[in-house]
Formats: structure tokens, sequence, C-alpha cells
């Protein structure tokens, strides 16, 4: 006769066939290494999908994007003063979804000169309609010994909680790499992907060696990625990875390798969001499976 606790064991509750469900259909979420906060692996970019003109329109479509974003688990956002109107379409869509307090606002300073860097990081606060900033970024390293002391002044002060640089070049990989071996900072933010592997030579295995969180820029290659897919069905094993569209496949090769604390792919449709939103929910490939992404795209 099988006692009760043990054909609990072998027979699962509804309460714990639920929790499974809710587990699994959880979004991932990665630790901060200088803190401990946790974020959820995908985020939203803001580059061109938010440099619009706020028609009734348009309103209403990123009002939907943003909403959804929080809904299905989201909190990073991610902007700059270099994307035209994001930051204010950001500032005034927030504010009126009354979702502020949900978010985890990152943005960035890209001058030269210390009081330029201030008078740029006090425009963007504005903006974004916010006097405290999750994450500040020095944009491609521009004047970046200056900007940095900076950006750690208001981190002493509470205008910011976190400090990074970011740059968009594969060129700079050897630059960056020096930067994390002799200055301090929280974040860095670089290309990664399918397309744009190149850091994971170096630059990741080192981000988490001196316990750098790194947001992944430009997850679909600038779109790249989806041209060389375009009309070829996924693989059949990509079932494995809970995977049920390309944007999906690419992002889960992405969170998959750890050092990853982020990956912000753009968009202004919500059904994009939510596809997007599934590449960090189930299960992720190993890095034998990763491999196996990579070469199978590579041979597309």
């Amino acid at each position: 006769m099988i006692g009760t606790a043990t054909a609990g064991l072998m027979f699962p509750t509804d309460a714990s066939r639920g929790q499974a469900k809710a587990e699994s259909s959880a979004m991932l979420t990665r630790t901060i290494p200088s803190s401990g906060e946790k974020l959820p692996v995908i985020g939203l970019g803001t580059w061109r999908a938010f440099d619009v003109d706020l028609t009734s329109g348009v309103r209403r479509q990123l009002e939907d994007v943003l909403s959804m974003f929080v809904k299905l688990g989201g909190r990073v956002i991610d902007s700059s003063p270099m994307y035209g109107r994001a930051e204010e379409v950001i500032g005034q869509l927030t504010s009126a979804l009354a979702i502020r307090d949900k978010l985890f606002l990152a943005t960035k300073v890209w001058t030269r000169g210390n009081q330029s860097g201030i008078q740029s990081m006090e425009r963007s606060m504005s903006l974004l309609r916010t006097n405290r900033i999750a994450l500040m970024q020095v944009h491609n390293l521009l004047d970046v010994n200056t900007q940095l002391a900076t950006l750690q002044e208001w981190k002493q002060q509470g205008r910011i909680r976190y400090t990074g640089i970011t740059h968009y070049e594969s060129g700079a990989l050897s630059e960056i790499e020096r930067r994390m071996r002799s200055q301090k900072f929280d974040f860095l933010q670089i290309n990664y992907s399918l397309m744009e592997p190149e850091a994971e030579e170096r630059v990741l295995p080192l981000a988490q060696e001196r316990g750098v969180a790194v947001i992944a820029n430009r997850p679909f290659g600038s779109g790249d990625l989806f041209g060389k897919v375009r009309s070829k069905p996924l693989p059949d094993w990509a079932a494995e990875l809970d995977c049920r569209s390309w944007a999906q496949f690419f992002l889960k090769w992405i969170v998959a390798n750890p050092a990853i604390t982020c990956a912000i792919p753009a968009t202004d449709k919500s059904r994009h969001l939510e596809d997007n939103m599934q590449g960090g929910i189930g299960r992720l490939p190993d890095p034998k499976l990763r491999r196996q992404m990579t070469e199978f795209v590579s041979s597309l």
C-alpha cells in the first residue's frame, strides 16, 4: 500500500501542477552582480520604434505595446538622447499609463565635457518625467572618464542606481575589455546576436569575472537575421526549446549565455512584443544545442 506522502510525490496535486505551470510560463530572470537585484531577461529597446510623432493612432499602438510589456513581466526599457523623440515618448506614455514604478528605465549620455554631460542627463530625466533613473550609460565610450566620474557622483547622491558603458561596434571590444579591467561600473551594453557573436570570445567571460551585468543590443542584427531566415521553417528540434518563432529562436540563443542579463529587442507592434517576450520563457538551449543553432543559421 502506498502511503499518503509517497502518493503525493508520485501523483501531483492540482496545486503543485498549477505551481509548476506558473513557473514554466514565468519570465526567466538574471541577477545584477553588483546588487543582487533580478531583472527579466527580455527588455524593450526604443531605437526607431519610439522615435515618432504621437498621433492618436500611434499613441494607442505604443500604449498597447507598453501595457503588454508590463503585463507579461517586462521591466527594462532602454533609450537614449540619440534616439530622437524616444525619451520624450517613453516619458509621456509611461506617465499616462501610470506604470513608471514598474519599470527599470535606462538611458545614456553622449557628449564631451562635465557640464555638457550634466545638462544632457538632466534633460533625459525631464523628458522621461522622472527624478531618478535606474541605469545611466556612457554611450560609445565618448569622454568616458569625465562622464563616468559624474555617474559615480550621481549614484552616490541616489539620482541613478547603476552606471554603465556602451558601444555598438565590434572593433571597440578590446577597449571595452581594457575598461572593464581598469574601471568600475555596473553594466555593459554591446551588440550580441547570432549575427554578431564576437563578444562571447573574451568580453562576456570577463564581464562574469568582473561582476558586470550585460545588456545585449541589436539581438536581431538590426533585422538582418530575419532576412536570412525569411520563408524558411524552424527546424523540428526547435520544439525542444519551447520555441515557436524565429524571434524566440534568436533570443533564446542570446539569453542562454549566462553572462547576459537582458536582451532588448525594439518593436512598436504588440504582436511582435508578445512574441519577443516568449523568448525568455520555457527551456533554453544547452551549449551543445547553442552550437547547433549557430551552425544551422550559418548554413542558410
